[in-house]
């Protein structure tokens, strides 16, 4: 459970910051980065500025290790998430994912989108504004391997690692596929139950993999990341042995793969089942699977429940935003790396990203359009999107000032559709 691991911060001074320690941790707007078709916003950081900023970091520092404090990343404060999800493996347990010493090449081909407008609810606002109104640490998009836009806000910059949150759900997806090619799982349509025998007796031991990838298992569970008493709240950082008997105690809601019911839980659980059918952790599967022979070109890290445990199979990815984008396009690629060689099953991604039965806009825990184009999301923003025939990948890191609302998705979604317009002209 995220509210139980032990948090470990760096000694962070308690007066005053220098200016490039503030620009790395709390993104000053004056030292923000800029990179292909952005910029940072150029203002000068006076004295009060200073004052102000590190008595923030102090207090954000001493909320993030009070006993008093839900430490639950759900309820970070808009401080805490800037420190926050750049610093996961400062804070959390995690594994690191070696970078590739051969880089997937994307090149810079800049084009003015931060301009580019469109209107919701009979007002009109531009990309630009978009990015500072929702608080977006990150944007890219790229197409044919250009990157046409790459900006960075908040203090972040192209090495900044940022938390995916539920992108990581549509990774370990990937990683399913990729057991299956390695022969280590034999089909989707396998009972969950043979690879992890202690949920036979449970709800789950009607529950296919394909049901748990579809979040179609039948099982109830709560999803609401505003109530600290959900499910996700109480049991979306479980894993291991406190995962099952967590999960093994809830009634079936449904019978499988009738209704779509979206669980984090139960994307640790996928996790879990990919650990226990390859014999080993799902930082090092990834690394030498994909990771490295891709040519991701930052090291990442993926958050364990506890030090030397196991990996959140539905959360907690940190990763650079152009790693964000390689994700996009090694998915969009089905899988082949510069070789032409995939390590993923002969129609992974077709299967992945099929309409689910139980919900049209779900597949192998990749969110569906209905013109073709998927996206892996995580709260507070997060989210890849992949178009593959627009050949087109756009990607964000984003700190939200809540996990989910329907004005921040659907701003979002109206920025997103602006550059893929523009793009098509």
């Amino acid at each position: 459970m995220l509210s139980k691991l032990k948090l470990r911060l760096p000694n962070l001074p308690s007066t005053l910051f220098v200016v490039p320690m503030l620009c790395g941790v709390f993104g000053l707007n004056g030292c923000a980065a800029g990179g292909a078709g952005g910029a940072g916003n150029g203002a000068g950081i006076d004295a009060t500025d200073m004052q102000t900023l590190a008595q923030q970091a102090k207090n954000a520092k001493a909320a993030l290790l009070s006993e008093d404090n839900p430490s639950q990343i759900l309820f970070w404060s808009p401080e805490q998430q800037l420190f926050g999800y750049k610093n996961i493996d400062k804070i959390y347990p995690t594994r690191q994912i070696t970078a590739s010493t051969s880089p997937y090449p994307l090149t810079d081909a800049p084009q003015d989108l931060l301009s580019l407008t469109y209107e919701l609810n009979g007002a009109t606002y531009s990309v630009a504004q978009y990015i500072e109104k929702y608080r977006t640490a990150g944007l890219i998009v790229v197409r044919d391997d250009k990157v046409l836009l790459e900006n960075y806000s908040l203090g972040n910059k192209p090495s900044t690692r940022w938390m995916s949150f539920s992108i990581a759900k549509s990774v370990t997806s990937l990683l399913i596929g990729a057991a299956i090619q390695d022969g280590y799982i034999l089909s989707v349509d396998e009972p969950v139950t043979k690879y992890l025998p202690r949920l036979t007796d449970t709800a789950y031991a009607e529950t296919t993999i394909k049901d748990l990838l579809n979040m179609a298992s039948g099982v109830a569970w709560n999803e609401d990341y505003t109530d600290p008493n959900s499910d996700v709240s109480h049991a979306g950082g479980l894993n291991g042995i406190e995962l099952f008997e967590y999960l093994g105690k809830l009634p079936n809601a449904s019978a499988p793969g009738s209704n779509f019911n979206y669980s984090t839980g139960e994307t640790n659980l996928v996790g879990a089942l990919l650990r226990a059918a390859i014999g080993n952790n799902a930082a090092s599967y990834l690394e030498h699977k994909i990771w490295q022979p891709f040519g991701m070109e930052f090291d990442a890290n993926w958050m364990l429940n506890a030090p030397g445990g196991g990996e959140q199979g539905g959360c907690c990815l940190s990763a650079t935003l152009r790693d964000y984008a390689r994700i996009g396009l090694y998915a969009m690629r089905n899988g082949k790396n510069k070789a032409g060689e995939s390590v993923l099953p002969q129609g992974w991604m077709q299967a992945s990203t099929q309409p689910s039965a139980a919900y049209p806009g779900y597949g192998y825990l990749w969110w569906l359009a209905d013109d073709a184009s998927y996206a892996a999301r995580g709260i507070f923003g997060q989210m890849i999107v992949v178009v593959p025939e627009e050949r087109l990948v756009i990607a964000m890191h984003n700190a939200w000032p809540e996990a989910v609302g329907d004005s921040l998705s659907a701003h979002r979604a109206a920025m997103v559709q602006a550059i893929r317009t523009e793009l098509l002209n």
